[in-house]
């Protein structure tokens, strides 16, 4: 089991990182961020609720469960999602990924503030390391870098780690794989509206676009997600986050060996300041009570247990 977690994880981790590469060309088809993120989430949320349905999985929310649903999936991660995905299609991907991880100390910061407790070293250590590396990826003032993607980037990882803090208290107890159905659906509509309503929504972009937006949506999406819950079940939520923490490695070289694109090395060095920062966060991440319910991606903060009872499962948060 151990080995099959690790492999899953690893897996997981490497489709995760392939997916602002996978967005970058799928960019250069001519496709919108809100069009790539409407198209990406349908797919997924249609994989997977087909999936469930043929499998007889596929559970029925109540009305309290859909409007936590409708809160985490069409306001939240349509959110975090939008900013990761401008911040993609405006700095290099690799440098996305690197600052998307400032997400595991915010939410250390996030949670003293929420639980209102006094911050120790445990809550300002992982934060205080991972804004140095932010420092030295951003560069002194003035670095030609753009400042709103990098800005974009920073609010992916805020909104993110808002989004594991609230999920973790109010999420609807049901399965990972249909938390992540529904999340994707109300996703999908989201973008739709979004993009309607501001005119970004064009199907009129090269023909190879369906391809690359099919292999975010299955590669990076369904089979990432899918593998992360198989990981996180075999190894524990903390391990199965350590090791996810090889995403922003594959994302550093597939931007070298695909895109052309480099990091300096105080950006490298900053970006492993983040990580270091990442890991400290997610050791120090106190066990909970209580699991959260998935999201489109269970993190450092918990999982369901091994033989957890369905009435434990179900428990208020």
């Amino acid at each position: 089991m151990t080995r099959r977690g690790v492999a899953a994880t690893l897996v997981s981790a490497a489709a995760f990182g392939l997916m602002p590469v996978l967005a970058s060309y799928a960019y250069g088809t001519g496709m919108s961020v809100p069009t790539l993120l409407a198209l990406r989430f349908a797919i997924a949320a249609a994989v997977f609720l087909a999936w469930l349905g043929a499998r007889g999985r596929l559970e029925r929310p109540t009305a309290r469960q859909w409007a936590v649903l409708a809160l985490l999936g069409g306001v939240m991660y349509a959110a975090q999602s939008l900013l990761y995905f401008t911040a993609v299609e405006r700095i290099a991907p690799a440098l996305a990924v690197l600052l998307l991880y400032l997400y595991p100390a915010l939410v250390s910061v996030v949670s003293a503030v929420v639980e209102r407790t006094r911050p120790g070293l445990a809550v300002l250590g992982p934060i205080l390391v991972s804004l140095a590396g932010l420092a030295l990826v951003v560069g002194p003032p003035g670095a030609d870098l753009d400042l709103l993607g990098v800005l974009s980037a920073v609010g992916s990882a805020v909104t993110y780690a808002l989004y594991i803090v609230v999920g973790t208290r109010v999420s609807a107890a049901l399965s990972p794989a249909v938390t992540t159905g529904y999340l994707s659906m109300f996703a999908a509509g989201s973008f739709v509206l979004l993009g309607s309503a501001a005119g970004a929504l064009d199907l009129g972009f090269a023909t190879a676009g369906w391809g690359w937006v099919t292999a975010v949506a299955v590669l990076s999406t369904v089979l990432a997600m899918s593998l992360f819950f198989v990981g996180s079940a075999a190894l524990g939520p903390v391990r199965a986050s350590l090791l996810s923490m090889f995403e922003p490695l594959v994302a550093v070289v597939a931007t070298w060996l695909l895109l052309g694109g480099t990091l300096s090395w105080p950006q490298l060095a900053g970006g492993a300041a983040v990580l270091a920062g990442a890991a400290w966060g997610v050791l120090a991440a106190p066990a909970p009570g209580r699991p959260p319910r998935g999201g489109l991606r269970e993190t450092f903060i918990g999982a369901p247990p091994p033989g957890a009872s369905a009435r434990r499962r179900a428990a208020p948060r």
